[in-house]
């Protein structure tokens, strides 16, 4: 029986609901209803225009509705009169496909055809940096090599504890907190769970560290490389898959402590990154952290070929355990939602096709990757990274023929947006459209 979120406002407190949905773009929509309003918003959902958001949509169609899954409910331990709801989005009696939290479920579905979930986490980077994005906040932070400096992870004290503290209280098992790679970067991380619970923790994650930096007079961003000689942000994703609590992905007789399974769901990653790309790296500025040249601290931390290895972090994916790897492809910019259906789908394929991710690299990459000349490169800006989505006939018929189109086109819209007063090079500073569109992704 689902939750009354009528009864639960009155027993907690709580005020208002934040009736909440990620578009496309990974941008959190939402409305602010009075708790006297919500046993019909849940019910019925809240109404919004979709061509409003970036969703393929024309102010003709039909209102859409957020539909809020109750068992999303988080109530911000920093304002508690107020509540948030994950949603899902319905137009005329049916789901609307295209709306990223969707996707993931069907994704889901699909993959419970074959008796299994995923399980997943995600370590979000982010920087601190000046109200006007042009550097970080913290002027003492200048060594060549700032990560885990103790120091500048204590002068941001007070903001780190309450962003861990309202993860303890919400019950994610947060279990880390550094300062990371780069001046002004941090990384906090938190227990893996059901994808989906971890998608919809990891948008509420992006908007409380938002909003918690601003209570404290600064400014959180998740743009993929807000500066050129910094290390970029990143958000890699840890990937199990489960019967039960019987983790399918491990082998104790494996040399990496993988199953076949397991190799064949990442082969389904590897034979499909390049279109992934797309999804996993989705802004104009994210092809400035992969493929990258070496950043002040002497690496980039981030990947350049598709490839996979043991514990090794100059690779595309990382086995840093039995039992799971980590893909290390997405950047900060990245959507929650698409994140875990683009793996989901291609993870599908490759247990399909039994796809054979071939054998892993036992190299530094960064230092030894003229050897390997043949290896796949991953896409070098955006355009290239659509056409290969657009061209992969296999995840056109796994995430729906409609759902690329749109997501295409949309991106399409935001390259010629951005061309008409610039143009993309690596060599080149990083642009003020970049900055204005994608320091708040």
């Amino acid at each position: 029986m689902s939750k009354n979120l009528s009864s639960i406002a009155k027993a907690k407190k709580i005020k208002y609901f934040l009736i909440s949905f990620v578009d496309l773009f990974g941008v959190l929509r939402s409305k602010l209803v009075p708790a006297q309003a919500i046993g019909e918003m849940q019910k019925n959902g809240a109404g919004f225009a979709g061509f409003a958001t970036w969703l393929d949509m024309t102010p003709a169609d039909s209102d859409m509705f957020a539909i809020p899954d109750p068992d999303s409910l988080i109530q911000l331990p920093w304002n508690k009169e107020v509540a948030w709801l994950a949603s899902d989005l319905w137009m005329n009696g049916k789901p609307v496909e295209a709306s990223p939290r969707v996707m993931l479920k069907r994704q889901i579905e699909n993959l419970q055809k074959n008796n299994l979930t995923m399980k997943s986490g995600v370590e979000c980077e982010y920087f601190l940096i000046s109200e006007d994005g042009s550097g970080i906040a913290d002027t003492r932070d200048i060594q060549s090599k700032p990560c885990y400096d103790q120091s500048a992870l204590m002068r941001r004290y007070e903001l780190i504890k309450e962003i861990c503290d309202s993860m303890l209280e919400l019950g994610w098992g947060p279990y880390q907190n550094d300062h990371e790679d780069a001046n002004g970067q941090f990384e906090m991380n938190w227990e893996y769970s059901d994808c989906l619970i971890t998608a919809d923790r990891h948008a509420f994650f992006k908007f409380m560290v938002k909003n918690l930096a601003e209570k404290h007079g600064l400014r959180a961003t998740f743009m993929p490389k807000p500066f050129e000689n910094l290390t970029g942000n990143g958000c890699h994703a840890h990937i199990s898959l489960w019967d039960g609590k019987k983790n399918k992905f491990l082998d104790g007789n494996d040399r990496f402590g993988l199953s076949r399974l397991a190799y064949n769901f990442l082969g389904g990653i590897i034979n499909n990154a390049k279109s992934l790309s797309a999804f996993f790296n989705p802004t104009i500025n994210s092809y400035r952290r992969i493929n990258a040249p070496p950043t002040k601290s002497g690496a980039s931390w981030s990947p350049s070929s598709i490839s996979y290895s043991g514990n090794n972090r100059t690779h595309m994916i990382r086995i840093p355990d039995p039992g799971r790897f980590e893909l290390r492809l997405m950047d900060g910019s990245a959507n929650p939602y698409l994140i875990q259906a683009a793996v989901l789908a291609s993870g599908i394929l490759g247990l399909k096709n039994k796809i054979d991710p071939g054998e892993p690299l036992m190299c530094n990459m960064y230092t030894d990757y003229k050897k390997y000349p043949n290896l796949s490169k991953l896409p070098d800006e955006l355009q290239d990274a659509l056409y290969e989505l657009d061209n992969n006939k296999d995840l056109r018929r796994t995430i729906g023929e409609e759902v690329i189109n749109s997501y295409i086109k949309l991106k399409n819209q935001e390259i010629n947006e951005f061309e008409k007063d610039e143009s993309f090079d690596k060599r080149n500073p990083i642009t003020n459209w970049e900055k204005i569109n994608t320091l708040d992704c």
